[in-house]
């Protein structure tokens, strides 16, 4: 008998702490442990006895790369709680804060983490300034983070934690000296994309398992409404979402996982792609059509290029309604307070991101529940690691090694953000 370890800690290139540990016995993987190691922070328990105009900003801090998703999901969990329904200017400058975030999330991930993989790098920086396609990957990076920085900054009054959205409306509106400014920066750096699109693409690195999948499926392929589909052949209500989810403790983890339908599943720009690639914006499938085409897949590396089709058309869509909208100052709604429960579910640049809020009468909250993205794909992560690993038993470990954590860096998981290079341990026994 044969029994051997892998033990990946501090993985490197995603957002906060992971490790990850796989005991072989006799070539067929005995058991996988996928470890969220941040430390549990309980916000769903700090958000108790909290106000609901002061609960979207502090939300906003459980995270610094997606505040803007869980201040913009907090704020409707609250509005469908005390039925206030947004006028259609807030609604489409919501939209617009929401392509800033994935635009440059979305850029971190694919530039900052998934993209020195494919050239041996250990990071962005180790970039060659004197190779031609590494030189211009470099400031495209850098270029398509500011655009997405400038256009949030402009709706929200920060890229990150957001000052001017909240629960009925927005406390300021952008100035309209800047719109001019902002469409010419996004359409300048629109073009830098394609270069990322065609290295994904041709990705000679691929992980295939049936996996199911479950994304808002909106008309207009924004990130804020619209029903949940799932390749289980659902369609139901963001208000149902949570009766579906099935939670699963972790004893090795510092998070929870989900099954959905007591199934794994998987959320991010791969599932929304399978489920709504029809949806995109029109001029995003003329100039992406070869891309677009390779979906729906199971292909998780896809992911990869699924993020970058969706930085075309947050782009897109955010010309068009910057070229036609108009911007007039509005008094948000006032929230009147009653005892109730709201859901909200939106998607964050990683997936659906859940939130169900009680309030009382008096505007305050008494009981939360928050699902994120990682959480949900935690345990379908575990799952293709398992058979990466089976499929691959006889190869160097090495060359398994560093296909495990481009794996899950293709998930972009976020737990935090991450500081340590990989550290690897074997034992053989």
């Amino acid at each position: 008998m044969h029994t051997e370890d892998i033990t990946l800690e501090n993985i490197s290139k995603v957002e906060g702490r992971a490790n990850l540990h796989v005991k072989i016995k006799d070539k067929k993987v005995e058991k996988v442990e996928f470890q969220i190691a941040e430390y549990k922070r309980f916000y769903t328990w700090a958000i108790k006895g909290k106000n609901i105009n002061a609960l979207p900003q502090m939300v906003s801090r459980i995270c610094g790369t997606c505040s803007v998703a869980h201040l913009l999901c907090a704020i409707e969990a609250i509005e469908h709680a005390l039925e206030i329904h947004p006028t259609e200017q807030t609604r489409v400058l919501r939209n617009l804060l929401a392509y800033g975030l994935m635009i440059r999330d979305h850029a971190l991930h694919l530039y900052l983490f998934a993209l020195p993989d494919y050239f041996n790098k250990d990071s962005i920086l180790a970039f060659d300034e004197n190779d031609s396609l590494q030189h211009e990957l470099l400031h495209d990076a850098f270029a398509l983070k500011k655009a997405g920085n400038v256009l949030s900054t402009w709706i929200g009054g920060r890229a990150v934690h957001a000052m001017y959205p909240k629960v009925g409306g927005f406390v300021k509106y952008p100035d309209e000296a800047k719109r001019k400014e902002i469409i010419t920066q996004l359409k300048a750096e629109r073009g830098r994309v394609f270069r990322v699109l065609d290295i994904f693409a041709q990705d000679t690195f691929h992980f295939r398992r049936k996996t199911n999948f479950a994304a808002l499926a909106p008309h207009d392929f924004n990130f804020l409404e619209g029903p949940i589909k799932s390749t289980h052949g659902w369609e139901i209500s963001e208000k149902e979402y949570g009766n579906h989810l099935d939670h699963v403790v972790i004893p090795y983890s510092m998070a929870s996982g989900y099954m959905l339908g007591n199934e794994s599943y998987m959320v991010g720009a791969l599932a929304r792609l399978n489920l709504n690639k029809e949806a995109l914006h029109s001029q995003t499938k003329k100039d992406c059509a070869e891309y677009i085409a390779r979906f729906p897949s199971d292909d998780i590396f896809l992911n990869n290029l699924a993020q970058g089709i969706e930085i075309i058309h947050c782009i897109d869509h955010s010309v068009e309604l910057l070229e036609t909208m108009e911007i007039k100052e509005e008094e948000a709604i006032v929230a009147q307070p009653k005892k109730s429960t709201g859901v909200g579910v939106i998607e964050a640049p990683r997936g659906l991101l859940f939130y169900k809020l009680s309030i009382n009468e008096r505007g305050v909250i008494e009981d939360g529940q928050i699902v994120v993205p990682t959480s949900q794909n935690q345990i379908n992560i575990e799952q293709d690691v398992k058979q990466l690993v089976e499929d691959a038993i006889d190869e160097n470990k090495k060359e398994i090694e560093h296909r495990l954590e481009m794996l899950i860096r293709a998930y972009d998981p976020c737990m935090s953000c991450a500081s340590h290079f990989l550290t690897v341990k074997w034992e053989e026994k």
